[in-house]
């Protein structure tokens, strides 16, 4: 087995234990606890014709260096990415502040820049892929995350899982004040 082989097979087995642990099944009702305010950072592409890769490749490949890099250095701020899609692919990311994200965005030490000036360069006026993103600046306490009986991802990704109270609901989750809230449908 070559040097290279056996460097390869230590990362492999880091990720296979972050993907048992990715694949758990929480029982029960949880929520997503995090400290502070965040950002939701939504972006995503869609490919119109599929058939000419020469166009869309570089965009996907982009985006999987990116988030590679994003995951081997946590200084960068990113606390979670959830990937969907294939010919509307959508990366859901958590970022610990808007000044994180935009640090990364246009700073010479992160890959993002280069392939953001390649992407308006290359393929501003082509019509068979477009990029889009959305940015969303959550304070505390302005979010609900519900989870049942699911594997751990989305903002209890990004933050903690917590176990849900059996007399906790959505509207008094969200107003604070429990007495204020209408009981839950489940409990009829």
């Amino acid at each position: 087995m070559s040097w290279q082989a056996i460097r390869w097979r230590k990362h492999d087995d880091e990720q296979c234990r972050r993907n048992r642990v990715a694949r758990m099944i929480y029982p029960g009702r949880n929520k997503a606890a995090i400290d502070g305010e965040f950002i939701v950072f939504l972006i995503g592409a869609e490919i119109h014709k599929p058939w000419n890769v020469k166009q869309w490749w570089p965009v996907a490949r982009s985006m999987q260096v990116m988030q590679k890099e994003i995951g081997k250095n946590p200084e960068i701020g990113c606390l979670h990415i959830d990937n969907y899609g294939m010919l509307k692919p959508i990366s859901v990311q958590y970022w610990r502040s808007f000044e994180h994200l935009e640090q990364f965005a246009r700073s010479n030490t992160w890959s993002h820049l280069g392939a953001w000036r390649m992407f308006y360069q290359a393929f501003r006026d082509a019509e068979d892929v477009g990029i889009w993103h959305e940015t969303y600046r959550v304070g505390p306490g302005q979010f609900e995350a519900i989870y049942g009986n699911t594997t751990r991802f989305g903002l209890a990704a990004a933050g903690d899982l917590v176990p849900l109270h059996d007399d906790s609901t959505s509207a008094g989750r969200m107003t604070g004040n429990q007495a204020d809230a209408v009981p839950s449908p489940l409990d009829s």
